[in-house]
């Protein structure tokens, strides 16, 4: 056991999936012109009024649902007052002592199988900053100002978290249920899922929390694994020489795998929190929760449950279709298509199709492979039409060529042979060919067997029946 432990806690950033940011009518769209999505209130012009974006309190709404939490039915927007040159009005609106969502729950797998619960303190709404620009500009800094007011939910978890690996478990659980939820995209490259990591260590067995470092901007799982353990070594080692941890906030440098000082780290009272005298504070009534709580879906762990009682899968097959709504929807749509064998359509949507999905880096929901195609392919298998083994060859041809299975069994010539008389006469031909190993395996030696399957396969090109074949060749080889 170690004598150190681990305290994690996470605060995710989600950016809303509205077409306007949240206090103006400016577009949200990824990818615009430096300073092209960007009006009079985000600017921050003197005497203009930001106006609330209904949109957003739905989708807040709608994540505290789904984790279980306390919809406040009064909520304040405040001005957290800081300088930073992205930061156009010198103040950013958000939610400090009255959030719209607090106390819910998110529960997690751990390594060993086991399940864990970790406490959401809140989630509160907030505009995003601006960007600051460095490259292709030499000794200068750009500032974009197309992000400044989008919106975004964050998400704080209670300390609850003991490693990194935890806090990667429960970031891809979020990650995956505010995509469920559609209320954000998550995509992690365009800054629309992201997390700060505050990381401690306390001598195992301490009640009393260590000093803590936060750790800004990271925006993929890889790099919170990789920056908690480096963050964690750094304290452990600082405080075993006798050296103090300093509060502070702190960057992650991908390149050196290692995080280093911001800024000292501020506290609450740094800010000067008060509420925005140009919002009125947020009600939300009964109504709109009951309005919103009928577009929840199935939830992730709902649909895992419903997959290993419906289709007879294991937790972890289940767990691995429904991580992705696109993909679970997908193997729903095969299963419905091809019902023969749900656990058949499983593992080629777990193998075949995620191996050619991510060689190519596309998402299923791409439309490479319709799941009609796939179904074909898994009825071609079950009829008997083709073996499991030509299925892949079939199936690498038909993501190719963008066909369908049946194209791709009769161009190849690929149809598997069923015919008894077929199967026999390929069968005395090997033996006959191989009399020394026949002789072996009639004195005894039955690990032949596997020999003679393999050569009367490459007699019939990998097209004969494995079943009637493994059938007829024992009783041959018996006489």
């Amino acid at each position: 056991m170690s004598e150190w432990e681990t305290v994690i806690g996470l605060e995710i950033h989600a950016q809303l999936a509205t077409c306007s940011k949240i206090f103006s009518g400016s577009a949200t769209a990824y990818g615009a012109p430096p300073n092209t999505q960007a009006d009079l209130v985000d600017l921050g012009y003197p005497g203009v009024l930001p106006v609330l974006n209904g949109q957003a309190v739905r989708m807040a709404v709608k994540l505290g649902l789904a984790i279980g939490a306390r919809i406040a039915e009064l909520s304040v927007l405040a001005r957290k007052n800081y300088f930073y040159p992205d930061l156009p009005k010198g103040y950013q609106i958000s939610q400090y002592e009255l959030p719209i969502v607090s106390q819910g729950s998110l529960e997690i797998v751990l390594e060993d199988g086991q399940r864990k619960r970790i406490g959401i303190t809140r989630a509160h709404l907030e505009e995003d900053a601006g960007k600051s620009l460095h490259e292709g500009l030499p000794g200068m800094t750009g500032i974009d100002l197309n992000r400044a007011g989008t919106p975004l939910v964050e998400i704080v978890s209670e300390p609850d978290l003991r490693s990194a690996k935890e806090a990667v478990a429960y970031m891809k659980k979020m990650h995956t249920l505010v995509r469920y939820l559609e209320i954000s995209d998550g995509n992690m490259q365009e800054g629309s899922f992201r997390c700060d990591a505050n990381v401690s260590v306390r001598r195992a067995g301490a009640q009393k929390f260590g000093t803590r470092a936060e750790i800004k901007n990271l925006n993929s799982f890889r790099f919170v694994e990789r920056a908690i353990n480096f963050e964690v070594a750094r304290q452990i080692e600082l405080l075993e020489s006798g050296r103090p941890v300093v509060q502070e906030t702190r960057l992650y440098d991908p390149d050196k795998g290692e995080t280093r000082p911001m800024r000292s780290k501020e506290e609450a009272n740094d800010y000067r929190y008060f509420p925005d005298p140009d919002l009125l504070p947020l009600k939300v009534d009964a109504a709109l929760i009951e309005s919103v709580r009928a577009t929840l879906p199935e939830l992730p762990d709902q649909k895992a449950a419903r997959f290993c009682s419906e289709y007879g899968l294991s937790p972890y097959d289940a767990g691995v279709l429904t991580a992705s709504r696109e993909l679970a929807d997908y193997y729903e749509e095969v299963v419905r298509a091809a019902p023969a064998d749900p656990k058949l359509a499983a593992n080629w949507v777990m193998g075949e199709l995620a191996a050619a999905l991510n060689k190519e880096g596309i998402e299923v929901s791409a439309g490479r492979l319709p799941a009609a195609r796939l179904a074909e392919l898994l009825k071609r298998i079950a009829d008997g039409t083709i073996s499991g083994k030509i299925a892949k060859e079939v199936f690498e041809l038909m993501w190719s060529q963008s066909t369908d299975a049946d194209a791709v069994i009769e161009s190849k010539g690929l149809r598997q042979i069923t015919d008894s008389a077929a199967i026999l006469r390929a069968i005395e031909d090997v033996m006959a060919k191989n009399p020394s190993q026949l002789a072996e395996y009639r004195a005894g030696k039955d690990k032949l067997f596997g020999f003679f399957v393999g050569q009367v396969m490459k007699a019939t090109g990998g097209k004969a029946n494995p079943a009637q074949l493994n059938e007829l060749l024992r009783n041959k080889l018996c006489g």
